[in-house]
């Protein structure tokens, strides 16, 4: 049998934020945490803080997902973008996304 072949699209997503109020790293890591876990669960998306980690009130965090449609995982991370303005804590600074 011939096997189909799929064209793998990969979007990244990278992230530049400011935690407002945090005053320390564990302030810091509470609040990153928790808007990960958000993410990682409503749009079954990967996500890890690449960068800023001695700083307490910026985070530089990427997000990656994995798709057969371009405009899918374009949209799937814009959304991720769009939710960063309704976390209390959170400010976005900057975003870039590459899509693969």
């Amino acid at each position: 049998p011939v096997r189909e072949v799929v064209r793998m699209i990969v979007g990244i997503l990278r992230l530049d934020l400011m935690i407002r109020g945090a005053h320390s790293l564990k302030e810091k890591r509470r609040a990153v945490k928790g808007y990960k876990d958000r993410i990682r669960v409503r749009y079954n998306v990967s996500i890890a803080e690449v960068g800023d980690h001695d700083f307490y009130q910026r985070a530089d965090l990427a997000v990656v997902c994995v798709g057969t449609d371009v405009g899918y995982v374009q949209g799937l991370l814009q959304k991720v973008v769009n939710q960063v303005p309704y976390v209390r804590d959170l400010e976005l600074i900057d975003f870039d996304i590459e899509i693969l």
